[in-house]
């Protein structure tokens, strides 16, 4: 016998997997986890960022240019997290947006002073790009 409250949910559940592993794969890819995607993703999503605050106001290039590529961070980070959500989930209880939204932007945050943190201390090399030679 075929439990109809099963099949009903199935469509739903199934949507909801690919939603969620869609989710899950673009977030992976503009996450900071993913060690290949800054040149593929985040600085070019960056620089159109940068580019289109920059027709406002030139100088605000560069500006525009970090903060659009951290916001493509964080916004890969709250991606990866509600597709894990909606996978690996068994229930769907009622979403807290503003906490997750909070949670992102935290872990985000942290990640970001970490790597300055690194950096400054010597852990972490970075080329010079805009030498003379």
């Amino acid at each position: 016998m075929i439990n109809i409250k099963t099949t009903e949910n199935l469509p739903k559940t199934l949507l909801q997997k690919i939603r969620g592993g869609s989710f899950l794969v673009i977030g992976y890819l503009l996450s900071p986890l993913c060690w290949w995607n800054d040149l593929v993703f985040n600085l070019p999503i960056a620089y159109f960022f940068g580019y289109v605050c920059s027709i406002f106001a030139p100088k605000l290039l560069m500006p525009c240019v970090i903060i659009g590529y951290w916001l493509s961070n964080i916004i890969g980070i709250l991606l990866m997290q509600a597709g894990a959500m909606d996978v690996f989930q068994k229930q769907s209880p009622d979403r807290n947006l503003k906490k997750e939204l909070l949670t992102g932007l935290v872990s985000s945050t942290v990640y970001t002073f970490l790597i300055v943190a690194l950096i400054q201390l010597k852990i972490l090399d970075t080329p010079n790009l805009f030498s003379g030679n």
